[in-house]
Order: C-alpha cells, then structure tokens, then sequence
C-alpha cells in the first residue's frame, strides 16, 4: 500500500487549483495544509504538494526527465472521463495525445491524458472496459 507521495511545485497557488479541483472531484479530501504546502487524503493514501523553495527553482521539472512522469487516477466510468475532458478544456488545460483521445492508451483503455502545473501529466482512466458510448 503506498502511503503518501510528495511532490514540489513551482507555483503552490497555482497547483492548489488545479489540484484542489481534481482531487476533491476524485473523492479524496483536504488533509492538511500550511504556509508551503497542502496535502488530500483518500483512504489511507495521501498527496502532498510543496512549494519548491526559490534556490531550486530554476532547475524546473519536465516528466521526460529522471523522476516522476505522471499520475494516473481511477474513475468508475467513460462518461466520468467524457466529463473530465470536457473540463479540462474549459478551464484551458491541455490535453494531451488529442489525435488518438481517448484511446491513447490502447483501444480497450479509455482515458484523458492532460497536463497539470509545471506540466506533469495527469491521466484519468476509465474502470470499465470494452463498453460503447
């Protein structure tokens, strides 16, 4: 079981929301937060976002780099994914692999792959399978 992953981030009110949006949408819940940092919890798993102090900022993150290249995320539903992509380009976000959406991942994986502040990738993956729309 994973307990908690932390992640540093260039703008932490940026990241705030488009964190705080996703994962309350999710299911998960605030958990903790502070003057550099906030953290959600979803049973007993939680993600912390931390401000990435000034000294380290100009290194910037790309997920094609060493590291983390994204996080992916359970929804029960296509049409929860339908929904999230329909909001992802609302609010501008991009999303990515558009040419092969939503079957980027293969033909029996429906998904949105988008990208988040400091351009991490965040993929929401349909539970069930082999259904049609």
């Amino acid at each position: 079981m994973l307990h908690h992953v932390e992640i540093n981030v260039s703008n932490l009110e940026e990241a705030r929301l488009f964190w705080d949006e996703l994962l309350l949408g999710l299911g998960y819940s605030l958990y903790s937060e502070w003057g550099a940092g906030v953290s959600w919890m979803y049973e007993e798993t939680y993600l912390v976002f931390v401000q990435t102090e000034a000294r380290f900022l100009e290194a910037g993150y790309h997920r094609g780099h060493t590291g983390l290249n994204h996080l992916a995320f359970h929804v029960e539903r296509r049409a929860d994914v339908d929904w999230w992509t329909a909001k992802f380009r609302e609010r501008g976000i991009p999303i990515l692999y558009e040419d092969r959406h939503p079957f980027a991942g293969g033909p029996n994986y429906y998904a949105v792959f988008a990208e988040g502040p400091d351009r991490m990738k965040v993929e929401l993956v349909a539970k069930e399978k082999d259904q049609k729309i």
